[in-house]
């Protein structure tokens, strides 16, 4: 039976296995830490997507610290995987090192997984424990455990708003509403996801990148550029599109849009990709996350605008929050709030949220919080941010 000690241990695979976010996407961020006589003999995790994994990287640390894993225990945040694809299964390295003890966080919902990994350390008369830390490591590995089960991605909403409920002036005015901080956390969420999507009235009002900029931006990936634009009528001269052969860019349309502006846009480098109008004839975001979700898109971020965001939230589609207050008004009984639309009709329609934290991000308030049902399932008490 794991002990205090091994969820010490098990913390440190966590913080190993969060070295990897943006790098491994769709597969999980994962960590594992050797430990033999009470002494770290290994560590390491999965550094990039089709790299070797987080076990093999451990084991390979244990020799280049001269020590012999036989006989030790391997905490690792997910399941080995015991099948072959980019890397051969780790269930082979595991046994094959001598390990004695395998204490897994997770057990992992790919099916051809799924139990299996450890099923093949205790036919090797390995010692195998599992759900050690198990709800932190849910929260850690949120994305890829809605992918793995669903083929649709984790859906992020962020936006920044001041204190009384402004994205922009009436006059359409939005830089800066949030200080740099707050901007250096949105441009660092980009590198976490892997698609980032805006509307066309985002495009054409502030002509933006979309990418991930950062200092030091060594290892950082910007995400796909997802444009809901019915009509693919995003000006060939806008920065996105001037861009689009140095950062995947997708133009999502309708059948409004003619055959002439689809081939000029992929003369350019963007992709173009239709998807069925919802009933305001713009793409229905529900049939567009099955199509990201079947591209190999795991995740996405959602940025902007109002109406965007209005279309996500009505359709129930949102799992993560992150909203940023800025303390200032700007009043004007016309100017945008976040999230448009109709709106529901009753405050029993609203859609609750369930807050995980609120900090001070500079002089801005930052809430960030999950869709109710996901939130539910976790215990506070070890959540990840306690580590």
């Amino acid at each position: 039976m794991s002990d205090g000690t091994d969820k010490q241990y098990m913390m440190m695979a966590m913080a190993e296995a969060e070295k990897g976010v943006g790098a491994v996407s769709p597969n999980p961020m994962v960590g594992a830490v050797i430990v033999k006589d009470g002494k770290v003999i290994g560590k390491g995790h999965h550094v990039r997507y089709g790299g070797l994994h987080a076990e093999r990287e451990a084991l390979l640390d244990c020799k280049a610290n001269g020590e012999s894993p036989v006989g030790a225990t391997m905490y690792v945040t997910l399941e080995p995987c015991c099948h072959y694809g980019k890397q051969p299964p780790c269930t082979d390295a595991i046994v094959e090192a001598g390990i004695a003890r395998v204490v897994a966080g997770l057990g992992d919902p790919n099916p051809l997984v799924c139990g299996k990994g450890l099923e093949i350390l205790r036919s090797a008369g390995i010692v195998t424990e599992c759900g050690l830390c198990e709800n932190a490591l849910m929260e850690q590995n949120r994305v890829f455990l809605k992918y793995i089960t669903s083929r649709r991605p984790w859906t992020v909403l962020k936006y920044a708003m001041t204190a009384d409920g402004k994205i922009a002036a009436v006059s359409g005015d939005s830089k800066w509403i949030s200080g740099e901080q707050s901007r250096r956390k949105a441009h660092l969420l980009r590198n976490r996801y892997t698609g980032i999507i805006v509307g066309i009235g985002t495009v054409l009002a502030d002509d933006p990148m979309l990418n991930c900029r950062v200092e030091p931006s060594a290892g950082l990936r910007s995400p796909v550029r997802i444009i809901l634009d019915s009509s693919a009528s995003i000006p060939v001269d806008s920065k996105i599109v001037r861009t689009a052969r140095e950062y995947r860019t997708v133009v999502v349309h309708t059948e409004k849009a003619s055959g002439q502006s689809l081939k000029r846009l992929n003369a350019l480098g963007v992709e173009t990709l239709l998807c069925e109008a919802d009933g305001s004839s713009r793409p229905d975001v529900a049939c567009l996350c099955d199509e990201l979700g079947s591209m190999g898109i795991d995740s996405i971020l959602v940025e902007g605008g109002a109406e965007t965001a209005w279309s996500f939230v009505s359709a129930g589609l949102v799992d993560e929050y992150y909203v940023f207050v800025a303390p200032k008004i700007i009043g004007g009984g016309n100017a945008k709030g976040p999230v448009g639309g109709d709106g529901f009709m009753k405050m029993c329609q609203a859609v609750p949220m369930a807050v995980a934290d609120i900090a001070l991000s500079g002089d801005d308030l930052e809430i960030h919080a999950y869709r109710k049902e996901f939130f539910e399932t976790l215990d506070r008490k070890i959540c990840l941010r306690e580590s």
